[in-house]
């Protein structure tokens, strides 16, 4: 019954996370920091994703492999179909094949890591998910080549010098991805805050310390 009832609280929060993401992604952080147009190296979908990470790894710590991956795949269902309603279809589907494929990597790296010191599995599930994470999702949703998804945005395809500030130019959705990723690295670094703070109220189920002893 416990495990029923964490599962759908992980999977409603999973939901949350993917469909606020999938919807600020396509809003481009506004302003200027030392020079360089953030618009042209964030959108504020960076800000929100990495939470993703935090509560699949909080369930495969409390629950373990198989309840994580019903989480992640139920989040997908809600997610993917409610980011139907809230973005564009292209949007939708990059976000949920990267978010399916970037968390199942991010539970097998925990999985392997979990008898570790407790900050080196989240951190570098979360930080090896959020990279092919990334690569995916931009590449789907912004690249041309795969425009056959849905119509290309023509101020992610237009070009501008990367990361805002080098003299060599690259389309903005690569700048994008590479914000995009650094972002997700230091609030993934931060997140472990929040993860090492709830180690001690949601403590690994018996069968799943049973199985890592």
């Amino acid at each position: 019954m416990q495990a029923k009832r964490y599962t759908l609280i992980y999977a409603l929060l999973m939901a949350a996370v993917v469909v606020a993401s999938n919807f600020l992604v396509q809003f481009p952080v506004t302003g200027s920091l030392f020079g360089v147009a953030l618009g042209d190296l964030l959108t504020w979908g960076a800000f929100t994703y990495p939470f993703a990470f935090l509560v699949t790894d909080l369930t495969n710590r409390q629950f373990g492999t198989t309840i994580a991956r019903r989480v992640v795949l139920v989040g997908f269902i809600f997610g993917v179909t409610l980011s139907l309603w809230a973005s564009a279809p292209r949007i939708a589907i990059a976000s949920g094949t990267a978010y399916l494929i970037g968390q199942l990597l991010d539970i097998s790296v925990f999985n392997r890591l979990r008898r570790q010191s407790w900050w080196q599995a989240p951190l570098a599930g979360s930080l090896l998910g959020s990279a092919l994470d990334t690569l995916l999702f931009f590449s789907l949703a912004f690249a041309p080549i795969f425009a056959f998804l849905g119509a290309n945005d023509d101020f992610a395809v237009g070009w501008s010098p990367i990361l805002g500030a080098l003299s060599t130019e690259a389309p903005r959705w690569v700048s994008w991805a590479l914000g995009d990723l650094v972002v997700k690295i230091l609030v993934g670094i931060v997140l472990l805050l929040p993860y090492g703070a709830l180690m001690t109220v949601l403590r690994p189920m018996p069968q799943v310390t049973a199985k890592t002893v």
